[in-house]
């Protein structure tokens, strides 16, 4: 059973969002600030959390920020902000996805369990793939640039394998969104993956303004510009 943690302040909310979530088999437990996230964060294994942005004693970008020194487990945020600035600052700092009050409640499902499939890492086992500085052990999800390790979320990692098993290959917008999303129902748009890119970048560029592993072909998509080998 998933244990998911709801940071909310809205109590009528909170508690229609738990029911909800209860009713479809998860455990959930439930914070309305900051501090009591932490502390549930800090006591439980947590697979997924469900974060408000607006919260009496600060917001979750901080809470996210936090969670990110540490850990990989998704991050959705719940907000009534749905301005663009606001969710691309939430996926930059580290969020998995958002969804925008109000919202519709079969929407909040398939979302929660897109996320904790994409979270299973469940993608091929058994290779090590080497590509420049990059060593990937597919059997653990693990990456490595010269030997230290890089943190990626379940979503980044999965968009990172799909570069490496087409390197030198032009890969289309809608054709990594494909391959992302899995026939899950369409909660990316290119905007989004725009995001993931450049965090990936970010990690295992030497500068991400001059990336040299994904390319940008103007009008076409993205490449892998590295050779790779198994």
């Amino acid at each position: 059973m998933s244990k998911l943690l709801l940071v909310e302040d809205d109590e009528s909310l909170a508690i229609g969002i738990e029911f909800t979530l209860k009713d479809e088999g998860y455990e959930v437990l439930r914070a309305s600030t900051l501090k009591q996230a932490n502390v549930s964060f800090q006591a439980e294994e947590i697979d997924l959390i469900i974060l408000d942005v607006n919260l009496p004693d600060g917001n979750g970008y901080d809470l996210c920020r936090e969670i990110r020194k540490k850990s990989d487990v998704p991050i959705m945020f719940l907000t009534a902000l749905d301005e663009e600035v606001n969710i691309v600052l939430g996926l930059e700092i580290g969020g998995d996805d958002y969804i925008t009050k109000p919202f519709r409640v079969r929407e909040l499902l398939s979302r929660v369990k897109a996320l904790l499939r994409r979270n299973s890492k469940n993608l091929p086992t058994g290779n090590k793939l080497r590509s420049g500085d990059l060593e990937i052990d597919t059997s653990t999800a693990s990456v490595k640039k010269l030997g230290e390790d890089i943190t990626l979320t379940a979503q980044e990692y999965k968009l990172l394998l799909t570069f490496l098993y087409k390197p030198g290959v032009i890969l289309k917008r809608d054709e990594i969104l494909k391959e992302l999303i899995e026939g899950d129902d369409v909660f990316f748009d290119e905007n989004t993956l725009s995001v993931y890119i450049k965090r990936i970048r970010e990690k295992i560029e030497d500068d991400s303004k001059v990336p040299e592993y994904i390319i940008t072909q103007r009008g076409l998509g993205y490449m892998w510009n590295k050779e790779v080998t198994q």
